[in-house]
């Protein structure tokens, strides 16, 4: 009899609220009961782990739907197999004392320094500027190669005015620092995916009941984060005690990622990790407008619906079965 089947998994970035379901589902032996084993791998951000799965460095990423379509625009083939999240994580933060007045607006941007934490936000963040019409008032900085906590320093220090992370960041850094933060969840202004589970062509056609099989055991731990988030910090805290300094933090994301951005009317309607087409189409035509791709794209052949397993009530029936918890 053989053993389980081994499956790479590259995450966006080292391991965070935003990702308590997956190491749940493993810890509740999700991945283990369709017969998986799982290993998990920090990332460098999403584009690394967009490519890194296109050229089979790793079975399945996780990567943001921006930095999808931005490799395929570079020659890779990364493949959305289920959208996480149905909105971007994306925000761009500040302190009220740095920026001077409470942050609510795209168009307050206008005239200030923004700094993002990584590739993918950069692009976002262009966008949101673009939508706006102020793209060319606002000096938005290059990525820093470093580390994308730097940018977090610079808006403590007042170096710029905002920074570009995800949701939370300007609430930890607040409280860190007794100072009143902002916060503009790009979501909120943009209609575009967050999240996307992702692999490459050949994978997909080697092996496809895998992806199936990863598919609905991550819906589980989804739901099983949904309705017990403190068991899910727990194991995420497990996995990396370091976190248990920010634990309030980390549960913050979490709960941010399951209630406010991953349950839509889509979801409602379709289920957990259901993809719309018209999204993906505005998507790549947004990246477009604002020059933000290296070629031509084919949003269609970006992503994919037929490894989700609908057979399974959880995944068809995702909002009804767990949101109910959350509210």
């Amino acid at each position: 009899m053989s053993g389980p089947a081994p499956l790479a998994f590259q995450l966006n970035w080292e391991p965070n609220g935003f990702q308590a379901p997956y190491f749940l589902a493993r810890e509740a032996g999700h991945y283990e009961a369709e017969g998986l084993a799982v290993e998990f791998v920090e990332g460098h951000g999403s584009p690394y782990a967009a490519e890194r799965a296109a050229q089979g460095g790793a079975d399945i990423a996780l990567a943001g739907a921006s930095a999808v379509l931005a490799k395929r625009s570079e020659g890779f083939e990364p493949r959305a197999i289920a959208a996480v999240t149905q909105k971007t994580p994306a925000a761009v933060y500040t302190l009220r004392d740095v920026f001077g007045e409470p942050l609510s607006e795209p168009e307050q941007l206008a005239g200030r320094t923004v700094a993002p934490s990584a590739t993918k936000t950069r692009i976002l963040t262009a966008q949101l500027l673009e939508d706006a019409g102020i793209r060319d008032e606002v000096d938005l900085l290059e990525v820093d190669p470093h580390t994308h906590h730097r940018v977090q320093h610079k808006v403590i220090d007042g170096t710029v005015d905002a920074a570009v992370g995800v949701v939370t960041n300007g609430i930890e850094i607040g409280r860190e620092h007794d100072r009143t933060p902002d916060e503009l969840p790009i979501g909120e202004f943009l209609d575009i995916y967050g999240m996307t589970l992702v692999t490459s062509p050949e994978f997909a056609a080697d092996h496809p009941g895998r992806l199936r099989s990863f598919l609905r055991a991550t819906a589980r731990g989804w739901a099983d984060a949904t309705r017990d988030p403190e068991r899910a910090i727990d194991v995420l805290v497990d996995r990396n005690a370091t976190l248990e300094r920010n634990r309030a933090i980390e549960r913050l994301k979490f709960e941010t990622a399951a209630n406010r951005l991953q349950f839509t009317p889509f979801v409602r309607d379709h289920g957990w990790g259901a993809q719309d087409p018209d999204r993906w189409d505005r998507l790549g035509e947004t990246l477009s407008e604002t020059a933000l791709l290296e070629g031509e794209i084919d949003p269609d052949a970006a992503w994919t619906d037929e490894f989700r397993p609908t057979d399974e009530q959880l995944v068809a029936e995702y909002a009804a079965r767990t949101r109910p918890t959350a509210d």
